[in-house]
C-alpha cells in the first residue's frame, strides 16, 4: 500500500502491520480531510495482501479524535430523507475496519469522543491509556444522535443500560471505567500502552493470513450482521437533523467555543 500523499495521517508499513497514526492539530478533528484519508487508509489496508494487522494511534496525547467536524454536519441536507439503502460513507469506512480481513486495533490516548470513539467502537480491539483516554458520545447534547455506528456497537460490548448512560448523558468515560464495562479491552499505563500493542500487533502479524480472516470471519458470525442497525440508525440520524432545535444547538456549540483546543479539553 502506499504510505505517501496524506495530511491528516502519518501512514506506514513493516512487518505485516500497517500503522495510521492520526496528527490533524489542533484536535484531531474528525473533518471532511481526515474523513477521506482514514477511508483511503482503510480501503488499501485491507486491499493489501501483505498486510495482517491494522494500527491506528494518535501523534497528540491530548486527543485521538476530538469529535466529528459539527460545521460539516451543518452542511448536510436538513429536510426529511427517505431511509437509507446503502452504508453512508462515514459509516461504511468505520465499518470497514470490522470486516476487513485483518485484525484492527486502536490505541488510545486522550479523548475519543463522538465519531471518534465509533471510529475505536468499529475496530476488533480497543487499548486506552490509564488517567489520558477518554471516550464519550456526546451527540445528543447538540441534537443529534451518534451516525457512525454508536448506537449499535455500544450495547453488544457494554449492554443496554450503561449504552444508554454513554449516549443519553453525554458524559465522559475514563479509561478504567471502559475497561470494566467492556467499552475498551485493557486500561493501561500510559507508558505500557504502546508496548502492548505493539507486541500484541508483531505476535499476530506473525501468524498466516489466512488463519487470521477466517478466525476474524468465525468470530463475527457469532453476532447479528450490524448492518441493518446501521442503516435504521443513519435514517435516525437524518430525521434529527431536520428538528428545529437541532441546527441552534449545533451552532450554539461553536459559538461556545466548541471545537477550539480550551472547549475540547474540558468536555460538553
Amino acid at each position: 500500500m502506499h504510505t505517501d500523499g496524506y495530511q491528516t495521517l502519518k501512514v506506514r508499513t513493516d512487518d505485516g502491520i500497517a500503522r495510521a497514526t492520526i496528527d490533524h492539530p489542533p484536535i484531531n478533528l474528525f473533518d471532511g480531510a481526515m474523513i477521506v484519508e482514514m477511508d483511503r487508509f482503510s480501503r488499501e489496508a485491507e486491499a493489501d495482501d501483505d498486510v495482517r494487522v491494522v494500527v491506528v494511534d494518535s501523534a497528540n496525547p491530548d486527543f485521538f479524535i476530538a469529535h466529528a467536524d459539527v460545521g460539516l454536519i451543518l452542511q448536510l441536507p436538513q429536510e426529511e430523507q427517505a431511509k437509507p439503502t446503502e452504508l453512508p460513507l462515514f459509516t461504511a469506512l468505520i465499518d470497514r475496519f470490522r470486516t476487513m480481513p485483518k485484525a484492527s486495533i486502536a490505541v488510545i490516548e486522550g479523548r475519543a469522543r463522538g465519531g471518534g470513539s465509533e471510529l475505536v467502537l468499529g475496530m476488533d480491539m480497543r487499548f486506552a491509556a490509564r488517567g489520558r483516554a477518554v471516550l464519550a458520545q456526546p451527540e445528543v447534547a447538540v441534537g443529534i444522535i451518534p451516525g457512525g455506528g454508536g448506537t449499535q456497537r455500544l450495547p453488544s460490548l457494554v449492554g443496554r443500560g450503561r449504552a444508554l448512560e454513554v449516549i443519553l448523558g453525554c458524559g465522559d468515560i475514563d479509561a478504567e471505567t471502559a475497561e470494566r464495562w467492556g467499552y475498551v479491552n485493557r486500561a493501561l499505563e500510559p507508558d505500557e500502552l504502546h508496548p502492548f500493542v505493539d507486541a500484541l500487533a508483531r505476535r499476530i502479524a506473525a501468524f498466516p493470513a489466512d488463519a487470521i480472516a477466517h478466525a476474524k470471519a468465525a468470530v463475527a458470525a457469532a453476532t447479528p450482521d450490524p448492518v441493518a442497525g446501521l442503516l435504521e440508525e443513519a435514517h435516525r440520524f437524518n430525521q434529527t437533523l431536520a428538528l428545529e432545535e437541532t441546527r441552534a444547538r449545533m451552532e450554539g456549540f461553536l459559538a461556545a467555543g466548541g471545537q477550539t483546543r480550551e472547549f475540547e479539553l474540558g468536555g460538553f
